[in-house]
């Protein structure tokens, strides 16, 4: 953790008492606490129900005013418009507009943060590809699992690039898959520099992804600090090797009984999460190409964000425009050349243009079809004849 960065959130002394409907206290929920989230963390916010987590987001967001202490957040007051500019929230439950699609819901999103909509229509269609919902661009998000509307909730939180991005219950509803997603993505935006504070009642999640953590009880802090430190155990030692021979492994347990003087251990193997099988089960289905109806995984990078040399775009729009059609098929050719001349024929009967009769094969005499044509060819004539 870089000691020089600069405090994205700043609180001294902050306390908020809830009061009924005479003014009298009724509850304290966030107590008298101190804290720093710095510039590039991704700090973790915990504690039972009731501990004051909510009431600290909501402070944070401006939502909420604080009965007492200091509070700012990107060097500014909360309840700023331009610190509001800058944060991206997710809510524990998804407050989205049933009867927009999720095309609609980001471009409404992005329209109250002010992006143009050319800028609307790039971040919609990365965030969408990157939370795996590009198929489902046009269908309504009432129509959506909560899994996927937790996806759209998610994309929405940053559809104006935030600075400081708050998540609240992050992964909830979603499938293993879709968790692995999110903690990808938190941790891809760590690397670009992004401030990211989490709550979770799911410790694992926040162990994989978070540098630091601030547990909460009766609106105090009880524990804070860097996760290796305060989870590391000082008293015992963890050595972790390749499958030993027998007699080696024999010869390991003989020292180690010796050098502990009857104090108890343990041997056994080393055993994978169940998150990291199930991953693997479905990266096999996936690579056997097996079909499904559910959320495709995203995390793909859009195609106009990778980098091209100087023209690259341009060229490769001058040789789709340019480049020769391909030749038909030899029987989409000769359909082609039977059509036209079709319509040549008629065209010139029509212009009454002496067209040669195409050669074809000698058909049998019919007398009967002979008489009729002889029959029109009177009436023809005798049409004619009357005209002039």
């Amino acid at each position: 953790m870089a000691q020089e960065s600069n405090p994205v959130v700043s609180a001294v002394g902050l306390t908020k008492v809830f009061r009924d409907f005479w003014g009298r206290p009724k509850a304290k929920a966030v107590n008298d606490i101190d804290f720093e989230i710095l510039e590039g963390e991704v700090v973790g916010l915990l504690g039972p129900n009731g501990s004051g987590k909510s009431t600290t987001v909501k402070m944070i967001l401006g939502l909420l005013y604080p009965t007492g202490g200091q509070l700012s957040v990107l060097g500014r007051s909360p309840r700023a418009v331009e610190t509001k500019r800058e944060i991206g929230y997710l809510p524990e439950e998804s407050y989205l507009y049933k009867y927009l699609t999720a095309e609609e819901t980001l471009d409404f999103f992005g329209a109250l943060f002010g992006l143009s909509r050319a800028e609307r229509a790039r971040h919609i269609e990365q965030l969408l590809d990157m939370v795996g919902m590009l198929h489902a661009r046009r269908r309504r998000v009432g129509e959506f699992s909560k899994g996927m509307q937790r996806r759209i909730g998610l994309a929405q939180a940053m559809i104006n690039d935030p600075a400081f991005l708050i998540l609240d219950e992050p992964t909830a509803g979603l499938d293993p898959l879709g968790c692995k997603e999110v903690k990808d993505l938190i941790l891809m935006l760590k690397k670009r520099g992004k401030t990211v504070l989490i709550t979770s009642h799911l410790l694992s999640d926040i162990e994989d992804v978070c540098d630091r953590v601030i547990i909460l009880y009766g609106g105090k802090i009880r524990a804070e600090g860097a996760l290796d430190a305060l989870l590391e155990v000082n008293k015992q030692e963890r050595i972790i090797t390749p499958t030993l021979p027998p007699e080696v492994m024999q010869r390991v347990l003989a020292i180690l009984r010796e050098h502990l003087h009857g104090e108890s251990f343990s041997v056994d193997h080393p055993r994978r999460t169940l998150e990291e099988f199930f991953l693997e089960v479905i990266e096999q289905a996936k690579a056997d190409s097996i079909e499904t109806a559910g959320v495709i995984g995203g995390g793909r990078i859009a195609e106009y964000l990778t980098d091209r040399e100087e023209g690259g775009l341009l060229n490769d729009l001058l040789k789709e425009n340019t480049a020769p059609a391909p030749a038909p098929e030899p029987d989409e050719a000769a359909e082609r050349e039977a059509r036209e001349t079709a319509a040549e024929r008629t065209i010139e009967e029509l212009t009454g243009a002496d067209v040669p009769a195409p050669e074809a094969p000698a058909a049998p005499a019919d007398p009967d079809r002979a008489e009729a044509l002889a029959e029109a060819d009177e009436k023809l004539n005798d049409l004619l004849g009357k005209r002039e």
